[in-house]
């Protein structure tokens, strides 16, 4: 069964939107050295696809079109597991293999606590 077009609208634009917040941060992003903008965008991505799904877990009743616009669309253009590892790869590229496997590491574990931290303050905020 094929997504209402409703959806697949919400998507859309959610993904355009995503995309184009993603490429203008990598536009001014500092070449070189710790990939800082990355791992800033996947943690506010992060953060806000919990907040969302805590909403929608504790307010069903939003409109049905907010996860796909937000959280496929938005969250899904604007932040990128892929982009973890490419960064990973031209660190590598460069020699600073221990950096790499360190910004993996700590965007890992920061993109968890991300998680667990969101979650908590949306159940204080939303129930």
């Amino acid at each position: 069964m094929s997504p209402p077009a409703a959806v697949l609208i919400a998507i859309a634009v959610g993904g355009a939107a995503g995309a184009l917040i993603r490429a203008g941060l990598d536009a001014v992003s500092i070449a070189g050295g710790w990939p800082v903008t990355t791992l800033a965008v996947n943690l506010v991505g992060t953060v806000m696809l919990t907040a969302l799904a805590a909403v929608l877990a504790w307010r069903p009743r939003l409109p049905h079109w907010l996860h796909p616009l937000v959280g496929v669309g938005l969250c899904g253009s604007l932040t990128t597991f892929a982009g973890i590892q490419m960064e990973a790869l031209l660190l590598m590229r460069d020699g600073a293999s221990a950096t790499a496997v360190l910004y993996v590491l700590v965007s890992v574990a920061l993109g968890l606590t991300a998680v667990v931290a969101t979650r908590r303050v949306m159940r204080l905020a939303v129930r």
